[in-house]
């Protein structure tokens, strides 16, 4: 396995294996690597004849006062992981080699990148289109790989790729969580021991609500309330949002009908963490 933060290496070494006939999947992750990216890498693996990951905290999709300079690093753990996963070439590039000083060109998304998380961070899926779009252009993947965990990342990104005519195969992959139910992340880093427990709380709603739907409750408001009763508990908890939303467009549900999003974003502590599940209804 080889490690980069040059784009022309990256190019280089894909353009030698598109000339073997080689098809190439692409890992996007922010590094601080856990199981739930090194599922992602596993799949990757299986699908494609080489695997690139890309390991970069991208500046421009954290907002004013948000976690970028806290946000955890340790490449070492990174590359460890990677290798053991079967990834071919880890691309971690410093924000000088992903953004000019003068940089000025962005990717814009309305409608879909404008609920959920879009309502109190308004600039990021402006940072995530932009910072997706260019490593799809670095490296030309034939299929890219994202955590249902970020739900609505995935959705943002399969509409970018579809409004775009980009040539890439968008794969969802499940959520991982620990044995408690806490679905992994890079920021449970953050959270003491006493957060920590309290962080349960979010899979404990989420696994009402997905009972709720199996049991054949279709009304929003009656799930809703449920899931968020169950987080109001919760002393260290303060919800973001709780909401029911069409699992494509983003748009907000009054019956539970069709593809099912049903995603939170709750604070424990100073720590904002998020989760989710899908139902094909």
């Amino acid at each position: 396995m080889e490690i980069t933060g040059m784009v022309d290496v990256v190019r280089k070494q894909v353009k030698e294996w598109r000339h073997q006939g080689l098809t190439v999947g692409l890992v996007p992750t922010m590094g601080y690597l856990h199981e739930g990216h090194k599922s992602l890498i596993v799949r990757a693996v299986a699908e494609n004849d080489r695997v690139v990951v890309s390991d970069f905290v991208n500046p421009i999709q954290f907002g004013v006062n948000e976690d970028l300079d806290d946000y955890p690093r340790d490449i070492e753990a990174d590359k460890r992981l990677c290798e053991e996963a079967g990834a071919d070439l880890i691309f971690h590039p410093e924000p000088g080699e992903m953004y000019a000083p003068d940089f000025s060109t962005y990717v814009e998304m309305q409608r879909v990148s404008e609920g959920l998380c879009g309502k109190t961070r308004p600039t990021h899926f402006r940072g995530v289109c932009t910072v997706v779009c260019k490593l799809f252009n670095i490296v030309g993947p034939d299929r890219a790989y994202f955590g249902q965990k970020d739900a609505q990342q995935m959705a943002v990104i399969r509409r970018m790729v579809r409004d775009l005519n980009m040539d890439i195969e968008i794969v969802g992959c499940p959520i991982i969580r620990e044995e408690d139910g806490l679905a992994k992340s890079s920021r449970n880093t953050y959270l003491n021991e006493e957060e920590r427990k309290a962080a349960t709380v979010l899979s404990r709603a989420v696994f009402i609500g997905e009972d709720m739907l199996k049991n054949g409750e279709r009304d929003t408001d009656t799930v809703l309330r449920a899931m968020r009763k169950i987080i109001e508990e919760e002393p260290l908890a303060k919800i973001d949002y709780v909401e029911m939303v069409d699992a494509d467009s983003i748009e907000p549900l009054t019956k539970a009908e069709g593809r099912v999003l049903t995603a939170m974003a709750v604070y424990i502590g100073k720590t904002r963490l998020i989760d989710n599940f899908i139902a094909e209804l």
